[in-house]
């Protein structure tokens, strides 16, 4: 069973920055997007970026010119750097991986943004 392990949560102050990770647990072939989705308390998760199999990008727009997703094929992670922290970015941050028949999840990652 593939797991997708998520890493570099944390808490930052505003205008800091924080990289998230996420690693599979072993290649996972016909990948058509992957990306990240976030839930804040009390709110529905939202998707934050998504990155498909033909490099485009999608982010939402109150991350756009500040977050940026990207992937290192060869180790099988996807990454998101945050950057401009808010306050409203806080939240569980969940990494996915989908394919033709299946997606895959991680367990979440929190990033607190407080001063």
């Amino acid at each position: 069973q593939v797991q997708l392990v998520e890493s570099g949560g944390g808490l930052v102050q505003p205008g800091g920055s924080l990289r998230l990770s996420c690693a599979a647990s072993e290649i996972i072939i016909r990948i058509s997007d992957m990306g990240w989705y976030r839930q804040a308390p009390g709110k529905q998760r939202e998707l934050v970026a998504r990155l498909n199999d033909r490099g485009d990008t999608n982010y939402a727009d109150s991350v756009k010119g500040r977050f940026s997703i990207s992937r290192d094929n060869t180790k099988n992670t996807v990454f998101l750097q945050m950057n401009s922290l808010k306050p409203e970015d806080t939240a569980v941050y969940y990494c996915f991986v989908r394919t033709a028949l299946t997606e895959y999840w991680g367990q979440g990652t929190q990033v607190t943004v407080s001063s």
